[in-house]
């Protein structure tokens, strides 16, 4: 039986520029993706009648369902869907090291590493715009993870374009206790849009643009930028003082991740990273802290 393994990194937003609610229900965002050194890993195995079953290990696995809920069984159930191969089936395992429910994309990741190691263990043969658009289907985060580096994403954040990957920019991923609801952190936002208090303005201007893909951390802390903040922050208040302390410690920059809660800190250089690191993992918010750099390629065949 056929079998493929891949790699897939997590994300990071540079920015979240969020629009007000379209009537339907999404949010038109411009965001500016970057992939970090925090893969999962993805192993298909091809099996010879048409079951769809999936074993996680690794960072918060015990937590998730292995069921046909996990995006990872839906990204093969569709994939085969649009091929009209209802007979294939496939053992998927994955090994996690993306910090769970954080805004890092980690169910992401594993939906990417699904569809190509299931193109490759299937022989189906997709290309990658056949597998973007499936990607795309399954949620706004995923197609970026079948690209990497650093990317803008325009609409829901599906539609990508890709931006020079130079550089190195060190990161410290401080993991908050709890997690938060993506949806109850946008209907936040739209409640703080309706009373005034914020007003949105999706423009992320040339030289914005231009200093966050410099890679030079001088030249990107002043640019990071997340729109959902203050509305992850009403929420989770705590997470306040857990920025402050990032910051207090010496990190350039701070900024949630994604709609939290995970903290992201980015650093001058290595060394001051492991210090932030080991200095806020005793910060009263925080359940750990994870290590990492940026930009890096996307998908890696195993």
């Amino acid at each position: 039986m056929a079998v493929s393994s891949v790699r897939v990194p997590g994300k990071v937003n540079l920015a979240l520029c969020v629009a007000p609610r379209r009537a339907d229900g999404y949010h038109e965002l411009v965001t500016v993706f970057q992939a970090v050194s925090l893969h999962e890993e993805i192993t298909a195995l091809a099996r010879q009648d048409a079951e769809i079953g999936l074993q996680m290990t690794g960072e918060g696995s015990e937590e998730l369902p292995c069921d046909q809920s996990n995006l990872a069984v839906r990204a093969a159930r569709l994939l085969r869907e649009r091929y009209s191969r209802p007979d294939l089936g496939v053992d998927l395992r994955v090994r996690k090291q993306v910090p769970m429910a954080g805004g890092m994309a980690g169910g992401s990741a594993d939906a990417a590493g699904v569809l190509l190691a299931c193109s490759q263990a299937w022989q189906l043969g997709a290309g990658s715009s056949e597998l973007s658009g499936i990607a795309a289907e399954l949620g706004s985060d995923v197609p970026f993870l079948l690209f990497g580096g650093n990317a803008v994403g325009t609409g829901r954040g599906e539609r990508l374009r890709a931006m020079p990957a130079l550089g190195r920019l060190e990161w410290v991923f401080a993991l908050a206790p709890r997690g938060l609801s993506t949806p109850s952190v946008y209907q936040r936002f739209d409640e703080l849009v309706e009373r005034g208090v914020l007003v949105p303005n999706t423009e992320l201007s040339k030289r914005s643009l231009d200093a966050l893909c410099s890679g030079d951390a001088a030249q990107v802390a002043p640019e990071l930028r997340n729109d959902l903040q203050p509305a992850a922050l009403e929420l989770y208040p705590e997470l306040a003082a857990t920025l402050e302390a990032g910051l207090f410690a010496g990190a350039l920059a701070a900024v949630l991740c994604g709609s939290g809660p995970t903290c992201a800190f980015l650093c001058t250089d290595a060394d001051q990273a492991d210090r932030l690191a080991a200095a806020l993992a005793t910060a009263p918010e925080v359940r750990g802290t994870r290590r990492a750099h940026g930009p890096v390629p996307g998908p890696e065949v195993l």
